[in-house]
């Protein structure tokens, strides 16, 4: 059955590459999603609502943020393209890039979009740079000009060899109307939402929905869709009831779809699905610090008793392949030669009796009088944590280790896990573009748990120092053996347990055409999309 849904879904992929959505809030309009044919407006679903969408700030949903907004460039299979900037230059030093900014480009407010504008989000963003922390290019951002209306000029202290990366990515480098910042600053919020970009959001109610209408001076290709309602509904069951009784046309996203809704839609001629392929590295973080995890024994204990191809198979049905390494070896610099530590429950054993452990009456194992007990956070809004969270507390028990599982909502958890406060927690890598680079620079600080996480490492700082030397080397070859120094290291000192590599999901009417996945596992291409 495994083998069947895979071969399926590999036929679906290959005849819907592409594809779209629908939208409206009225019950007018939800009658009218099946109809397909020569439909202009689309009604796509969430789990939660835009939130702000300051769009030099983090708590916005960014695939709203990137229909609202430009930044420079933008990221492309191959490379980059323009945005608001039609080329750059960059110097022979690898410390200046001059952008050449389009002309005749308008914010939706009226406002000129010129290089003093683009200046302008910049000092906004560089006002609040302890905000940013995670961008190692802020440590080397010297300064910022704008010498005429169409060139806008970025000095460096040093080469940076991910600039372009970063000022790609959908946020905080995105430009909105100075009009609506606050006295010439964006960190304390914003007036209004006002881009460039294809989409304007023009009404929304939290937690209800919101409705983005087509940008018709927008300066590039207009997309056909001339309306996206998006609709909020937390709960996945009754996502799936929206999309069947037509009152919506797409499902989008990793934590959208669970496995059993895409074997369900396999070959219903209604609806079409699409798989991306892996996106970013599922994984549980041990924290070095802990009293029993401080022990690198009883980490590889754990790596070894952890059954990643049930995982894959039994929750995912195959469709999340098994994650050997913290990065796919199809992510830049990681293809390097690491020994994955595959499922083998008496070498576990066999280590956490050479570190002192024996079990006790009860089956618990024991050392110095302590029980082997600790505790797994997890995402209580994510069911597929809580489902892997309890596959591996029965798991984990048959070695004699108990596992107390805990789920807390999604900043809670966040909030903890930042902290430190926890024994074992799950996270993902950041995905597509910001691995390697990005999610590896932000265990250099208190950004996400891997810095807690890390804490416990004797070679913490020898990690730290090479990862600060991979952002500003300009040796390719040097980069690589940077990478694999640092990959090489997490790997041995097993941190990290990881478990399956993400994918990107969707589920949709089949009058829809145009879905497809970008770069970014957080944009969601309406621009491409159209019914037939």
């Amino acid at each position: 059955m495994k083998k069947l849904l895979k071969a399926v879904l590999t036929a679906t992929l290959v005849t819907a590459m592409l594809a779209g959505c629908a939208s409206k809030k009225t019950s007018e309009t939800d009658a009218s999603v099946a109809t397909g044919e020569g439909r202009e407006e689309l009604v796509f679903v969430n789990y939660r609502d835009i939130r702000d969408l300051n769009p030099h700030l983090y708590a916005g949903e960014m695939y709203a943020q990137n229909m609202i907004y430009d930044g420079l460039i933008d990221m492309v299979e191959g490379g980059f393209e323009g945005a608001l900037a039609e080329s750059w230059e960059i110097s022979e030093d690898g410390k200046t890039y001059t952008f050449k900014i389009r002309e005749g480009v308008t914010f939706s407010d009226g406002e000129v979009c010129d290089a003093h504008a683009i200046k302008a989000n910049f000092d906004a963003i560089l006002e609040n740079s302890e905000r940013h922390v995670w961008l190692t290019m802020m440590s080397v951002l010297e300064s910022v000009d704008a010498p005429d209306e169409n060139t806008f000029v970025i000095q460096l202290s040093a080469p940076y060899y991910p600039m372009l990366t970063e000022l790609s990515m959908i946020r905080p480098f995105a430009m909105i109307s100075p009009k609506a910042m606050k006295d010439g600053s964006t960190m304390d919020g914003v007036t209004e939402y006002i881009g460039t970009g294809p989409y304007i959001l023009t009404d929304f109610v939290t937690d209800e929905y919101a409705v983005f209408e087509r940008n018709e001076n927008y300066w590039g290709d207009k997309p056909e869709i001339k309306k996206i309602t998006v609709k909020v509904i937390p709960d996945n069951q009754t996502r799936i009831l929206a999309l069947e009784k037509g009152e919506i046309d797409l499902i989008f996203g990793k934590n959208m779809i669970d496995a059993d809704a895409l074997q369900n839609y396999q070959d219903n001629e209604k609806f079409s699905i699409a798989l991306s392929d892996p996106t970013s590295t599922r994984q549980i973080v041990m924290n070095t610090t802990h009293e029993i995890l401080s022990d690198k024994n009883v980490r590889y204990a754990l790596s070894y008793a952890t059954n990643k191809q049930a995982i894959s198979d039994g929750i995912f049905y195959g469709l999340e392949a098994v994650a050997e390494t913290l990065y796919a070896k199809t992510v830049p610099y990681c293809d390097i030669d690491l020994e994955p530590f595959t499922y083998n429950a008496e070498k576990a054993e066999s280590l956490l009796a050479e570190s002192g452990w024996t079990k006790g009456a009860d089956g618990i194992l024991e050392k110095d009088g302590k029980k082997f007990e600790i505790e797994l956070l997890y995402n209580s809004d994510s069911v597929t944590e809580k489902n892997i969270s309890e596959y591996l507390q029965s798991e984990y028990l048959k070695l004699g280790v108990k596992l107390n599982i805990h789920g807390e909502e999604e900043q809670s958890y966040r909030d903890n896990m930042k902290a430190g406060n926890f024994d074992m927690v799950f996270n993902i890598s950041w995905g597509t573009p910001y691995d390697p680079q990005s999610s590896l620079s932000g265990m250099t600080g208190p950004v996400y748990g891997d810095y807690a996480a890390q804490q416990g490492l004797e070679d913490k700082a020898e990690i730290d120092e090479a990862i600060d030397k991979i952002m500003l080397s300009v040796d390719e070859e040097e980069r690589q053996e940077l990478y694999e120094f640092v990959l090489t290291r997490l790997h041995e000192d097993a941190v990290y347990i990881p478990l399956t590599y993400e994918c990107n999901k969707a589920i949709y009417t089949s009058s829809l055409d145009g879905v497809g996945f970008t770069q970014s596992q957080y944009e969601i291409p309406f621009t491409d999309m159209f019914f037939k």
